[in-house]
């Protein structure tokens, strides 16, 4: 079995961006990268050979939503996560705890169809040093998330990046809480590696640092996890009400990891936050953005978002992209596209999908082009 490891292939003369590669047992992934988001196992509208086959060499999986169905034991008995849904290139896990403390704050509304804040804090019981206490979204079973529970169910699926159990505070709170929170969840990480390292199974563990928008605390995140023992790290928690105060944020953030290890930014892959953010040296991103936004028929190009929904496409028989060789782009036109969504067909999601992950993966090639040429 391949192990995990990271190499730096060339670093900009122009900025941080850095172009790289990270060798997982399941294969190679080229940084920078995107990474689609497949809560349940699947990116939403498209199997997973023919995401394999378009080139997303990472993707990204919800603990939280695979441990509730169809659960740890049966994706075990699959043979792993890649088993199971027939993907051949690498897979990262989340560690649940992204929508437990979503639910705790009426985050996930949309996601998990709820009704009000008050169903969903409903769902979160108890939130302990031990851990959360949650009420499944699925049959009302009570579920108990620890940093050791959380990496179990990593280990059952075989992912080849996992995450350890944090805190998700919002971003409204008071410094002394935020500060309570981080401290817990670097107790937390800790325990999470300290599982994890009892059985690595050719897995790697990214930590998650954390501290709000505080420099100070985002500061002392860095030095403590980056004293432990983990594979890489990834940027999480509230990185910012917007755009610039992201990028500020991830400034003074980024300098302080060690250049060494790869590293991600947590739910963030919209195409401007990208642009902005490898400069700064960022690895990896993962969003549903690019496919959330096809199944409402946004379609992403070099020219900017088309939204394939409008009269205007209606008798344009052109393709979506005609510099784009997606299978979308080189068989169907506009015309065609616009007359699906128009007819609730869920082909329009699946064509709408298929480019729009294309052109993720075939924009993130030309950034890596334009890093060796220093142009980035």
């Amino acid at each position: 079995m391949t192990s995990f490891s990271f190499e730096l292939l060339h670093r900009s003369k122009k900025s941080d961006a850095r172009v790289g590669r990270i060798h997982t047992p399941h294969g190679v992934i080229e940084t920078p990268n995107f990474v689609a988001v497949g809560t349940n196992g699947t990116l939403k509208a498209l199997d997973n050979a023919f995401v394999d086959d378009i080139g997303l060499q990472l993707m990204f999986c919800n603990t939280y939503h695979l441990l509730l169905q169809p659960g740890p034991e049966i994706v075990k008995q699959a043979g792993g996560l890649h088993k199971f849904i027939n993907r051949k290139l690498p897979i990262i896990t989340d560690s649940g705890g992204f929508q437990v403390f979503s639910l705790a704050y009426g985050g996930v509304a949309s996601e998990l169809k709820s009704c009000g804040s008050k169903k969903q804090g409903g769902l979160v019981l108890k939130i302990t040093e031990e851990g959360a206490l949650f009420r499944s979204y699925r049959n009302g079973e009570k579920v108990l998330l620890t940093p050791e529970t959380s990496v179990a169910a990593q280990k059952d699926f075989g992912a080849d990046i996992i995450i350890p159990l944090d805190e998700l505070p919002p971003y409204h709170i008071a410094k002394s809480e935020l500060k309570k929170s981080l401290d817990r969840t670097h107790r937390w990480e800790k325990r999470s590696l300290d599982a994890h390292l009892q059985s690595p199974q050719g897995q790697a563990m990214y930590a998650v640092i954390h501290g709000g928008i505080d420099p100070e605390l985002r500061k002392e995140s860095c030095r403590i996890l980056t004293a432990l023992d983990f594979d890489g790290f990834s940027i999480g928690g509230s990185v910012g009400k917007n755009k610039d105060e992201m990028h500020e944020l991830l400034s003074y953030t980024m300098p302080l990891l060690p250049p060494e290890k790869p590293n991600h930014l947590l739910g963030i892959g919209d195409l401007t936050s990208i642009d902005r953010s490898i400069p700064l040296g960022i690895d990896t991103f993962d969003s549903s953005y690019p496919t959330r936004s096809a199944r409402h028929g946004v379609l992403l190009t070099d020219q900017g978002n088309l939204n394939i929904t409008k009269a205007c496409y209606a008798a344009d028989f052109s393709p979506v992209d005609p510099e784009c060789e997606c299978p979308t782009c080189t068989k169907f036109t506009r015309g065609y596209l616009h007359h699906l969504f128009k007819a609730n067909e869920i082909t329009s999601m699946s064509l709408a999908t298929a480019h729009n992950l294309h052109y993720m993966v075939q924009h993130m090639r030309k950034c890596r082009e334009m890093i060796l040429n220093d142009e980035i």
